[in-house]
């Protein structure tokens, strides 16, 4: 079965398809309601979480038919127009291609006109902090006194190169991250629509790749579900994206804790052999400790850890200490950060191997520290003692002596 993106996930039409920004929702849906509308607004937050979309509803809303509205009928020339990118009065621009004052001039004389079918004539730019110095400045006066039926909407992923000044003019919302668990339901709606057979580790995978961005999650959704042939699952992910998987990263730490270099090498070989890169390698391992330190601290929530609890080998967390896991995960990092400066990656890997092999001697320098104050502490205690039953014995002796 063909999997289509357009015929089972379209974009948000209204704002209660907006997911994750129930903040912003509620906020503006009230503001349109009691026809509070603001003539320019400014959406910032990371990547892929729907200011965008926002921005087109938000059009929606205020040009339908019906409106000014929270609830855009969908079927009046204005909301088919707009859905389709067609409507003439809803302009979108690309801040980041569009960043000289010449662009902002056009617009400056472009507002001077009515819209031609719409309520509003609504411009939306997006990465709006790209813009020039000089272009803001061009622009700053038409948002501090727009005509009636202007609005201005802005969206960005870096709400801090956004000038003061055009900041202070905007209603502004903050968009947040999506959270693990809202992204995972999202996805086994679509796999529901699609008659996609899933896992539900697989689709905690992607959501957790996602990191909170909806439409990187659905990104790499189309792609996992591109080579799934209908069913999703963790071991296809790990086979076609070429991950090392956590199967095979519990047998390495195995191997690891029992010390034997030879196996290490014959199952790194392996894993680098199935088409696993060097950095892929050094994400899951450093992921992997770190899954260990948290269930070591008691944490075992599948959407911290990215898989159940009972999926780890639990006997690595009782033979390594904390200070055992912290040591070794900053290991990791170590390398990651600097192995695009590296001579050979795979002989960087090996050395950190050995050295992971290692990890079960490793005391830290506070324990040192400790036990050397301990061992003083003990040394004076017991010279002290010493000197006590000196005195002592020159004591009887003296009365030995003098009876």
């Amino acid at each position: 079965m063909a999997y289509e993106v357009t015929a089972t996930r379209k974009r948000p039409q209204k704002f209660q398809d907006l997911a994750g920004q129930d903040f912003v929702v509620s906020t503006i849906s009230s503001s349109i309601a009691k026809g509070r509308i603001a003539h320019a607004y400014l959406f910032s937050g990371p990547r892929g979480v729907g200011k965008t979309s926002a921005a087109r509803i938000l059009a929606r809303s205020l040009n339908c038919q019906e409106g000014p509205t929270v609830d855009p009928c969908g079927k009046c020339n204005s909301c088919i127009e707009i859905a389709r990118g067609s409507a003439m009065d809803v302009i979108e621009i690309d801040g980041a291609s569009n960043t000289g004052v010449n662009d902002i001039r056009e617009i400056k004389d472009e507002v001077l006109f009515a819209p031609n079918s719409c309520r509003y004539k609504v411009y939306i730019i997006d990465e709006v902090h790209m813009l020039s110095n000089s272009a803001f400045n061009a622009l700053l006066k038409t948002i501090e006194e727009p005509p009636p039926y202007i609005i201005f909407i802005f969206a960005t992923t870096e709400i801090h190169k956004v000038p003061a000044t055009i900041r202070s003019r905007c209603q502004q919302f903050n968009f947040r991250l999506i959270d693990l668990e809202r992204v995972k339901t999202l996805l086994g709606q679509v796999c529901q629509e699609s008659s996609i057979q899933y896992d539900d580790d697989a689709l905690l995978w992607i959501a957790k790749e996602g990191t909170g961005s909806l439409r990187d999650s659905y990104t790499l959704f189309d792609q996992v579900a591109s080579f799934s042939e209908g069913y999703i699952s963790l071991e296809k992910i790990r086979e076609k994206l070429g991950l090392v998987g956590l199967e095979q990263m519990n047998q390495l730490a195995k191997i690891m804790l029992s010390g034997d270099l030879a196996q290490v090498m014959d199952l790194t070989d392996q894993i680098l052999n199935s088409g696993v890169s060097v950095d892929q390698f050094l994400v899951e391992l450093a992921e992997f400790f770190r899954s260990l330190l948290l269930i070591k601290a008691g944490i075992h929530r599948q959407s911290i850890l990215g898989y159940e609890k009972d999926k780890f080998d639990l006997s690595l967390t009782e033979a390594y200490s904390q200070e055992q896991l912290l040591h070794g995960q900053e290991l990791i990092l170590n390398l990651y950060r600097d192995i695009r400066y590296s001579l050979n990656e795979r002989f960087e890997l090996e050395l950190l191997l050995n050295r992971l092999i290692q990890l079960k001697e490793y005391i830290s320098p506070a324990r040192i520290l400790g036990r050397i104050e301990r061992l003083k502490q003990d040394l004076k205690i017991s010279h002290i003692s010493d000197e006590n039953n000196e005195i002592l014995i020159g004591q009887e002796k003296k009365k030995a002596l003098n009876p």
